[in-house]
């Protein structure tokens, strides 16, 4: 019985990973262009809140995060931070001016939208 219950859970977790598979980057070159984010969530499973932002790859390895914050009344804020592809994945600046980075990880990718997976959030955008 604990061996037919160790492979049924060693089948789930196959599929599990199976069904989240990574699509690995060569470069930058599918990602260029805005990208509306219009969604971000902490697991794929969990609820997705809606968000109005925009992330620009440019061909340099810059990424402009444009946004407004509702509750600072600034307005609109345009934020540029680096990032790469190495490795297959994106390394991407966690915050202007710091070197540090994240790595993250394109779930799904198609000429319209992609799914995206980084450290702690996942997002959800639209190809404008």
């Amino acid at each position: 019985m604990k061996t037919i219950t160790t492979l049924a859970s060693l089948f789930v977790a196959l599929v599990a990973f199976s069904a989240h598979a990574e699509v690995k980057l060569e470069d930058n070159s599918k990602l260029l262009g805005k990208w509306q984010v219009t969604h971000e969530a902490l697991a794929l499973d969990r609820e997705k809140k809606p968000l109005h932002v925009t992330w620009e790859f440019q061909k340099d390895g810059t990424l402009i995060t444009t946004g407004e914050d509702a509750r600072s009344g600034i307005g609109e804020m345009n934020i540029p931070i680096k990032y790469s592809v190495a490795d297959g994945v994106i390394k991407k600046q966690i915050s202007p001016g710091r070197e540090k980075y994240e790595d993250c990880t394109v779930l799904e990718m198609s000429d319209k939208n992609m799914t995206m997976k980084c450290k702690f959030l996942y997002f959800f955008m639209t190809r404008m």
